[in-house]
């Protein structure tokens, strides 16, 4: 009966009364009151296809009119309570029309509002780890408008933190998209690479985001044509400076030291991992310009987090010991969750340079490979620590990925090592 009322022609007031009792039904807190309750009524909506019917109804629903802007901002409270509830439920809530039609509420001229803030956020719940949605918005030109709402903010800083949290939103779905190769392809034709790049040379609030899209566009072999286009597009004037200084404001973009180098090093170990000819020696040579400067700064950047990894690693030996003296057994799960601390505690940035560091001391230039060595030397540490800390990386590398993807990643960081 409810379903029939969403999908006739029932007055404005009987839609947002339907609405407006739907969302009081799917409220979460309502919903863990009674799990089993929820569960039913969870079931009885996704077998009346009831986002088909929200769809639907929001397709009808006019934002010229105050009453029903509310009707499409509760409307999708429903989906969100809905889906966070039963988080499988996003595929079928992306392909009953519920993608198509937040895309075309994002490029809808219309000026910045709280449903558009609502509509980025829904978006980037739909995408979150889901493969199916990914490819779904990539088939509907979902990228291309990502990059054109995106662009708005190349040379203009959101004016309100709303409108931020609209741009990280859309960065973090544009993000969460690239995880599919086949965007990757529509992202590189898209010219997203051109549009990354600008805002990492503009300086606005966009750039610490735009650095973790490039991340994402040019990791793993998927990655390969956009590391080379973007050596063509200039990148590597763009992002050497990134490399060689973090910038100053990333705090009040939100984001930290560790977090923007951790993605300025992923960026040149993707380069480095995927360049070939003309355009890695290209690379190469960067490293060997003003007397080696940036082998000096990834040197720099070595110690910095080895020295993090002291610290973490003698906080999590004392931890150990309490446990084993109480008698408590390290578990595989403990143990995971002692390396995933390790990891965040700067053990994945200290991989990545350490991957870099054997990248071009295996490139047959003499000049860096000697700075290498001289520089360990001097700081009295050895070339075993880095060795040992990429055999830590190969051993557990590619989480998540396939097989294939871990054996040939395997495979090259022993080779690196080899030569090492």
């Amino acid at each position: 009966m409810r379903g029939s009322c969403l999908c006739g022609d029932p007055s404005k007031t009987d839609k947002s009364i339907i609405v407006d009792l739907l969302q009081e039904l799917t409220d979460i807190d309502t919903l863990h009151e009674s799990e089993e309750g929820a569960e039913v009524l969870i079931d009885s909506l996704v077998d009346g296809q009831v986002v088909a019917l929200l769809v639907q109804n929001l397709e009808r629903l006019d934002e010229a009119v105050k009453e029903e802007v509310d009707g499409v901002h509760n409307t999708l409270a429903i989906i969100e309570n809905m889906t966070e509830f039963r988080p499988e439920m996003c595929t079928e809530a992306a392909q009953q029309g519920l993608m198509q039609w937040l895309l075309k509420r994002l490029k809808a001229k219309m000026p910045f509002d709280a449903n558009k803030l609502y509509c980025s956020e829904i978006l980037a719940i739909l995408l979150q780890n889901n493969d199916e949605t990914r490819e779904l918005l990539g088939e509907l030109d979902g990228i291309d408008v990502l990059l054109q709402q995106l662009s708005v903010f190349k040379r203009h800083n959101p004016s309100t933190a709303e409108e931020q949290e609209m741009m990280e939103n859309l960065f973090d779905a544009l993000c969460s998209c690239l995880m599919l190769s086949s965007n990757r392809e529509r992202f590189l034709k898209g010219e997203g690479l051109q549009l990354m790049n600008l805002m990492l040379r503009e300086k606005k609030m966009s750039r610490s985001s735009a650095l973790k899209v490039l991340d994402h566009a040019m990791i793993g072999s998927e990655g390969t044509d956009n590391c080379h286009k973007f050596v063509d597009i200039l990148g590597l004037r763009t992002i050497f400076p990134l490399f060689m200084k973090s910038p100053k404001k990333i705090r009040k973009m939100g984001t930290s030291e560790k977090e923007h180098e951790e993605h300025v090093c992923s960026i040149l170990a993707s380069l480095l991992r995927n360049l070939k000819g003309q355009q890695r020696t290209r690379l190469l040579n960067k490293f060997t310009e003003n007397d080696s400067e940036k082998v000096e700064r990834l040197m720099e950047l070595h110690f910095k987090y080895l020295d993090a990894m002291h610290v973490a690693d003698k906080k999590i030996e004392g931890e150990k010991h309490d446990m084993v003296k109480r008698g408590e057994i390290l578990t595989d799960d403990i143990e995971d969750e002692f390396y995933l601390r390790r990891l965040d505690a700067g053990l994945f940035v200290l991989q990545l340079i350490c991957n870099i560091m054997a990248e071009i001391s295996n490139a047959g230039i003499p000049q860096i490979r000697q700075r290498v060595h001289q520089i360990l030397n001097m700081r009295g540490s050895s070339i075993k620590i880095v060795r040992h800390i990429l055999k830590d990386y190969a051993e557990n590398i590619g989480d998540g990925k396939s097989e294939e993807f871990r054996e040939s990643e395997q495979k090259h960081i022993i080779e690196l090592l080899e030569n090492f």
